[in-house]
């Protein structure tokens, strides 16, 4: 289903790293990742309306078909060996997992995995959040209005334009990357392209695309009030000593 799709969309976008990253990010970049987030909800709706038809007209099952269509066979199967090259080399045991859930089940073991993988990694956020509010004292409006009077986090910049927050570079640079790398990524798409009809596919993506913002957001937040709690710890030292 479509929608099982968009859940497992989420969590093969999320890793390990993310939960250090984006919040961390936070103290020397505000909110502005948000500028990027924005880009790449514009990139899915490209994906959606232009690329998906497409590839559904030509019932494609994996990207490189188009380029068999477009370009021969023989660039068909350079692109696919660069995508097995590349993907051998970074996750070796990934590949054998992903083959032995083909062999299995297909493609749908793989987006009920990926869906089950979203579920944790989203229930974890969301509980790191509740956890550090709790050590801060603070109730679920006041923790909201913390998050709105912190410094960190300011979401738009647009005073200057060589800064790297700069929002145009953001939001163009989100709009780019997730054509790039959703779109035209057979490792993305498969998930797109098992839904039954490029209906169910778009929808699929624009429930992606507003899940991706919610989330990216709950690990915004989880940077500021992780920037709250350090503080908090930091005055009490100062005050014991």
């Amino acid at each position: 289903p479509w929608y099982m799709a968009a859940l497992a969309m989420i969590g093969a976008a999320i890793s390990g790293v993310t939960f250090i990253s984006v919040p961390g990010s936070v103290a020397a970049d505000s909110f502005s990742y948000m500028q990027m987030v924005l880009g790449f909800t514009v990139g899915q709706m490209v994906v959606a309306f232009v690329l998906i038809p497409l590839f559904y007209k030509m019932k494609v099952v994996s990207l490189y078909e188009y380029l068999d269509d477009r370009f021969g066979v023989g660039s068909h199967r350079t692109g696919a060996w660069f995508f097995f090259i590349s993907k051998s080399l970074g996750a070796a045991l990934r590949v054998y997992v992903v083959w032995l859930y083909t062999q299995q089940g297909g493609v749908k073991s793989l987006i009920w995995t990926d869906t089950l993988k979203t579920v944790c990694l989203v229930g974890s956020v969301v509980l790191c959040i509740v956890f550090i509010v709790r050590e801060l004292g603070l109730t679920f409006p006041a923790a909201l209005e913390a998050v709105r009077q912190s410094p960190y986090s300011q979401v738009f910049f647009f005073d200057d334009p060589r800064s790297a927050h700069y929002f145009w570079k953001m939001f163009w640079a989100g709009v780019f990357t997730l054509i790039a790398m959703t779109g035209l990524d057979q490792d993305m798409m498969q998930r797109n392209l098992s839904c039954a009809s490029p209906r169910d596919s778009q929808k699929n993506i624009v429930l992606t695309a507003l899940s991706q913002m919610v989330v990216i957001y709950l690990f915004l937040m989880q940077g500021v009030f992780l920037y709250l709690y350090i503080c908090l710890l930091y005055t009490s030292d100062a005050a014991d000593e």
